[in-house]
């Protein structure tokens, strides 16, 4: 079997708002396709006209190659080399960041595709399940304009998740800092305020966690702004402080008592390495397209399993990434639970319709999957639909 063609969908949801805080209104969608008739489908959660030019673009020399290139004529079951064939051969444009997220989808689409060919679902191509089953949490940003009306949602949708069976929420609480959602302003005296809300209308035992989104420019001013926070037993604090502030994040770790959480940006596991080793985080959180695909994310979880540290994988685009994180933790047992999106708790016309048919919870669990591959069908009509916006916009954007 060899790789014959690969397709990049840039897709684009109408109406999307440049202010916020949601990188689930674009979308990467590749497709591999191979001589034996066999596709396999992946996403990444990147700029999807920098993913698609990064796959797309010719190679020039030996230390840049192009990654179509590279896998056309391959054949697609030998994922592992093929991925370090990918990451030698762009290394001087890529080793990290958009390029690293490119081959994130392409590696996904792989998995996808061996499986299709083997006729096994992704995870025992993964190294075989732990678990019998996958415990999603649910991430709630409600899509508004001002504090207050965000105050009253955000409380809404956490009942809304706990009456439809979720165990274990986040909620996105960026109303300060650099990613602010949607223009929304307060202080840090008012998000202590809103967990609060939130813990009092779910009870105790409910599993909450709190995402800031980078909303603490030191761990002094974030230490000052969670100091009450412990009241709320929470599960992590997610990606409190810049990315690259490792010090930071180290002091957080070791002098206040709230587990953190972070990696959702970080491309490789080089990157998560020093996260681990000199950020100390105590979850670690590899979205799978943006890691490098499941094959990089498999070995961050594997390097968290050495120092016995917890995987939560980050994911916010499709049904296609949340199948791929689906996967990645039926083979890890330090995985507790992943990011899940139900359609019921989303405004994204995108995630609710772009995949036709996925995973689903039951009974607050999502059951290991059984089909072949990450077990996904695109929504055809939908993809298209979403196809054209994006044209349209660019279009616009470079007349």
């Amino acid at each position: 079997m060899k790789i014959v063609r690969i397709d990049c969908h840039v897709l684009l949801e109408p109406g999307y708002d440049v202010g916020a805080t949601s990188s689930s209104q674009d979308d990467i969608v590749v497709e591999i396709h191979t001589d034996e008739g066999i596709t396999g489908l992946g996403e990444s959660d990147v700029n999807p006209w920098i993913a698609r030019a990064c796959i797309q673009a010719p190679g020039t020399h030996t230390m840049g190659l192009g990654l179509s290139e590279m896998l056309i004529g391959q054949d697609p079951l030998e994922i592992e080399a093929l991925w370090q064939k990918l990451y030698v051969g762009s290394a001087m444009n890529g080793r990290r960041g958009a390029v690293i997220h490119a081959i994130g989808a392409l590696d996904m689409a792989l998995h996808d595709l061996r499986g299709k060919a083997l006729g096994k679902p992704c995870h025992e191509l993964l190294g075989g399940a732990v678990k019998k089953s996958i415990t999603p949490y649910a991430s709630l940003q409600p899509e508004v304009s001002s504090f207050p009306a965000y105050r009253r949602s955000i409380v809404e949708w956490a009942l809304r998740a706990k009456s439809i069976g979720f165990r274990a929420a986040k909620i996105e609480v960026t109303p300060c800092g650099p990613y602010a959602h949607k223009g929304l302003v307060a202080t840090h005296a008012e998000m202590t305020e809103v967990i609060r809300d939130v813990r009092a209308a779910l009870g105790p035992d409910f599993t909450l966690m709190v995402d800031v989104q980078y909303a603490f420019p030191s761990a002094e001013t974030c230490m000052r702004a969670i100091e009450s926070w412990t009241e709320f037993n929470l599960f992590f604090i997610e990606t409190p402080l810049p990315s690259d502030d490792l010090a930071g994040y180290a002091r957080l770790a070791e002098e206040q008592a709230i587990p953190i959480a972070a990696g959702e940006w970080l491309a490789t596991r080089y990157e998560f390495l020093d996260l681990m080793d000199r950020g100390k985080v105590q979850v670690v959180q590899p979205d799978v397209g943006r890691v490098g695909g499941l094959t990089e994310a498999k070995r961050v979880c594997n390097l968290a399993e050495q120092r016995k540290l917890r995987i939560v994988p980050h994911l916010w685009k499709s049904g296609i990434s949340i199948a791929a994180a689906a996967h990645l933790a039926a083979t890890t047992r330090n995985c507790p639970f992943i990011e899940f999106l139900p359609d019921e708790l989303c405004e994204s016309s995108l995630r609710k319709e772009l995949v036709e048919s996925g995973l689903q919870m039951i009974d607050g669990e999502i059951p290991l999957p059984t089909e072949p591959g990450l077990g996904v069908t695109l929504n055809r009509e939908a993809l298209a639909r979403f196809k054209r916006e994006a044209e349209n916009v660019s279009a616009s954007f470079f007349a």
